[in-house]
Formats: C-alpha cells, structure tokens, sequence
C-alpha cells in the first residue's frame, strides 16, 4: 500500500522523503517491546552506525563531508535510529576489518558490511543488501591484461586489511604477492606513485578510482562477488530481527533505491542475490 505513495515523494526534500518513508514503515507497535528492543540495539540512548571511511563513497564505503557524512549506510543508519526515536551516532572507522575487530567491545550498535564466513563468527548477519563484484585496478603503465598476467612472481597487489576482499585476493592469486594496507587513501597513493602493481576492491569503487589516475585500467575479469549486509553484534536476537525486517522494507518500499540515487548510485542496480 505504501508503494502507491512512492511517486508522490520524488518531489520532496531528501529530508521529507525519508521521514513518510519511516512513518510508512513504522514497525514498532508494542511500547513494551520498543522498550526491550531500544535497551538492547540502542543502550547509549543512540544508534551507533559504525561506518567506513574513503574518498570514493559507494553502498558500503561513506566520505566525510563539511557537515558530518554521507553514503548509504549513512542513510540507513539515520532512518533506522528514526523509526526506533533515537538519535543517530556514526561511529567511524578505517576500513570494514576494524569494525569486525570492535564488533565484541560494544562500540556500535549497526553497520553494513560485506559478509564472509570468518565475520559470521563475529557478529550477526542480516538481509543481504548488495552483492558486488570484485576485481583488480592495475597501475598506470602496465603491461597487465587480465588476471593471468597479473598473477605473476614479482607483482605486489595491495588491499585493504582484513577484508573480505583482501582475503579473496590472496585465496584468488597463488604467485602474485598479496600486502593489506590499514586505508584506501594509502593505497590510492601508492598506487598513483607506482609503487603498487595492483589494488584489490569491488568494480564500483575501483571505477571511480580510474577516473581520478589517468592511464590505470580496471581488469575485465571478476575474482570474487562481495555480498553487502547488515549486523548486529553477537546475541542481540531482537535488534537482528529489527534490522532484517528494516532492511527488507527498506528494499521493497524505496528506501534503499532512494538511498542509493542520493549517494552517486543512480541507476546502479540494486542485487540480493
């Protein structure tokens, strides 16, 4: 039913469409059970949204900005800590390994990151929101091609640490040297100076990073399909079952859509699976 509404909003401030979406969406009903559930997902009295920080952006990396952030975690974070009536606070952070790292010390509340089977053990997982894919953005001036010759002894190809995706370049290369770097930031450097043969990460990011190094190249090939969801930390059943609901609305009502045409994904498709 809320649907019908959909095209009414596209003439609305950013602000105003969010807020009819969560009032379409509301799903806490019970005040005892808002109560339990704000005790549990939000115990500072805040949502706090651990995001990831890069110049690119995208659906799981957010940018600073002069007035505080941006990205679709960014705004997600922010529609979920309104329908709960809580303030939202994004907790910042390098990369994805070190909010994994801080899933067990209580210092975020959410986060949407890319899911494999070593961070199921740390935290838990719900409605999966993207699936991207991963590759390799080769620096300018080489003589690699595709993933053949790229996998050579000699070629040292950067990632970001503790990630889903340095983990699938290392399982993904057998000669080719693989090295983790705690930012994108360092590695767009070394890349740009050549000291890098190679940087791993999904296409949607290395993309934006081409159009910034002239005469680098984004291989063809893909190594690796990230899958992008939302987490809890461990044995909180009740903010699990929040934000698996939120998020599946979310993707059926336009939220997410909306979140992504906000971001610099227009017409970027939107895939579960």
């Amino acid at each position: 039913m809320f649907n019908r509404f959909l095209p009414a909003l596209a003439g609305l401030g950013l602000g105003a469409r969010f807020l009819a979406i969560f009032l379409g969406t509301m799903m806490i009903t019970s005040p005892a059970l808002a109560d339990e559930l704000k005790d549990e997902i939000a115990p500072t009295g805040k949502l706090r949204v651990a995001i990831a920080i890069s110049p690119a952006g995208g659906a799981f990396w957010c940018t600073r900005t002069e007035t505080g952030y941006a990205g679709v975690p960014v705004d997600l974070g922010k529609a979920m800590a309104a329908q709960l009536g809580v303030p939202v606070e994004y907790v910042v952070h390098r990369n994805s390994g070190e909010i994994t790292d801080a899933a067990a010390k209580g210092t975020w509340d959410v986060t949407f990151l890319p899911k494999d089977a070593e961070r199921e053990g740390k935290m838990s997982f719900g409605t999966i929101y993207e699936v991207a894919d991963a590759t390799y953005i080769v620096k300018a001036g080489s003589t690699v091609t595709n993933f053949a010759t790229l996998d050579q002894s000699g070629i040292k190809v950067a990632a970001v640490s503790n990630t889903t995706t340095m983990r699938g370049a290392q399982a993904h290369l057998k000669n080719a040297r693989v090295v983790g770097y705690a930012t994108y930031d360092e590695i767009f450097g070394l890349l740009k100076n050549g000291e890098v043969d190679a940087f791993a990460l999904s296409r949607d990011q290395l993309n934006a990073m081409a159009k910034k190094l002239p005469g680098t190249k984004v291989l063809d090939e893909t190594f690796k399909k990230t899958i992008r969801a939302v987490a809890v930390p461990l044995n909180h059943p009740q903010s699990l079952s929040f934000v698996t609901k939120f998020m599946t609305e979310a993707t059926s009502n336009g939220l997410l859509r909306q979140a992504y045409d906000d971001n610099g994904l227009r017409g970027s498709p939107i895939r579960t699976q």
